[in-house]
């Protein structure tokens, strides 16, 4: 494959962007529009060259749900450099370990942040102006040319950094479009950030498909964001399971009209049943698409046509058009329909491997397919159903039950808002767990309503009843705190 600019990523995403490529900052008003959106980008891109960077030198993004954080990460690519998209909290606080773990040579952030820095790294924030004459844009690339580090969102440990292609990027971004029928008039309401690869799907495919985005970082007041999404027309929302609970509990949603909203977007873990019944009910005009993915295949693997959603609810649908998913055993022999094995996925989004982890490479994506430590079958009719992670397992009495059965019976009592598993050891069970819960607002006794539901062989130690339970910056449950806890 000749190396040329049509591999490039952000290339092909400029030449597609259209007349509702909008880029919206929800909380300020401050709009980029269509005619200004492709200059932009490509005087983000001249100014990182002029400042001495080459061609797949890694630049920190640190995100903000912003216009410009956008346009940073876009620019960067088109001129040939590998973002690393990161939380700006986190940058602030870890910054030279970011540097060390991914070897970038310059740092962004929108706004100016005072670093302590052990070296010599190009420190940029805000728009720049472009310095270059006449620059050699857009980079030309190779389609297995590194084209992102995308953190794993992983809620244990600490992140590591993925190596995602431009072809990657190219074939899961497609993918994805033509999964969810999106047209060219779209305009996404994103309260994810870049740095996690949900986000950047979602603000992939819109804009590559010729939509737009509005950035919102109000969510810690719902109804502002379910407002927003009416006054500037968005046609889709993308959330986490801690979204979707929130908006059910602490908003308007039931009332607030929304009525270009044509789709809901979920994934970053399961859902209840329960909860997508009362999204469906709350908004019945937009149709909600269960999703399934991983960074590791630089987003999503799997959706759930809405269209089948009454009859397959549970399932995270069926592999994305340029995927094969198979359900292996423990030697890696593939399983028939029904059987429990672990997922694994080969296709053109699956990524080449860890940065500076070949050992770990080697064993997750051995022989080209992904081993994604998920575990699951496949139905008569070929659909997905996640059971847990391998690693999420504890032992009691000799017996392996995974924290999503756990919580899947918890969340399903009466006055349950939220709940989590943490292990801990146990003199006469080997493991037991304890619970961490968010009652329904009046619900009394949860404890004992819990207990009574637990299948008599579990041995739960101890309930909590707390008001919120810890995240990771991407909404999802940080069981590292919960164990500090």
């Amino acid at each position: 494959m000749r190396i040329s600019p049509e591999h490039n990523f952000a290339a092909r995403l400029v030449e597609r962007l259209g007349a509702s490529s909008f880029l919206i900052d929800a909380a300020t008003g401050e709009t980029i529009y269509p005619s200004d959106l492709p200059g932009e980008i490509l005087n983000f891109g001249a100014s990182l060259i002029s400042r001495g960077l080459k061609k797949g030198d890694r630049i920190l993004i640190g995100c903000l749900l912003s216009p410009w954080t956008g346009i940073a990460y876009l620019g960067a690519i088109y001129a040939g450099l590998v973002p690393v998209p990161v939380d700006e909290a986190v940058l602030g606080t870890s910054v030279n370990s970011m540097l060390s773990t991914t070897g970038a040579r310059a740092i962004w952030t929108e706004r100016k942040i005072p670093f302590d820095l052990t070296g010599d790294v190009i420190v940029m924030h805000g728009r720049q102006d472009n310095c270059a004459a006449d620059p050699p844009f857009p980079a030309s690339c190779h389609e297995n040319d590194i084209a992102v580090l995308m953190a794993t969102s992983g809620s244990t440990g600490t992140p590591r950094f993925v190596m995602i292609s431009h072809g990657n990027l190219i074939a899961n971004t497609e993918a994805i479009i033509r999964s969810q029928h999106l047209a060219d008039d779209e305009r996404a309401m994103l309260i994810l950030p870049l740095s996690y690869c949900y986000g950047a799907s979602v603000f992939h495919t819109h804009l590559y498909q010729g939509g737009g985005i509005v950035f919102d970082r109000r969510f810690m007041f719902p109804d502002k964001v379910l407002k927003a999404i009416e006054q500037h027309g968005c046609t889709t929302f993308a959330g986490v399971p801690t979204v979707y609970n929130i908006l059910l509990r602490r908003s308007n949603i039931r009332s607030i009209p929304m009525p270009g909203l044509r789709r809901f977007l979920q994934a970053g873990g399961a859902l209840g049943p329960e909860q997508i019944r009362e999204m469906r009910k709350a908004s019945p005009k937009a149709k909600f698409y269960v999703m399934y993915g991983q960074t590791e295949a630089t987003s999503r693997i799997a959706c759930l046509d809405p269209e089948r959603l009454g009859e397959k609810l549970g399932s995270v649908g069926t592999p994305l058009d340029n995927l094969t998913v198979s359900i292996v055993d423990e030697e890696g022999c593939e399983l028939s329909a029904g059987e429990l094995g672990e997922i694994v996925v080969k296709g053109p989004s699956v990524s080449r491997g860890y940065l500076n982890d070949e050992e770990e490479s080697c064993r997750i994506f051995g022989d080209g397919r992904l081993r994604t430590g998920d575990l699951g079958y496949r139905d008569e009719d070929g659909y997905l159903w996640i059971k847990g992670r391998k690693s999420a397992f504890m032992k009691m009495r000799g017996v392996r039950v995974s924290f999503h059965e756990i919580e899947t019976v918890v969340a399903a009592c009466q006055g349950v808002q939220e709940c989590a598993v943490s292990v801990v050891p146990h003199v006469e069970v080997g493991e037991a767990f304890d619970l961490w819960i968010v009652p329904e607002q009046g619900s009394e006794n949860i404890a004992e309503e819990v207990r009574r539901n637990l299948p008599s062989h579990w041995s739960c130690e101890s309930i909590h009843s707390v008001a919120e339970i810890p995240k990771t910056s991407n909404g999802k449950i940080s069981l590292s705190a919960l164990k500090a806890r």
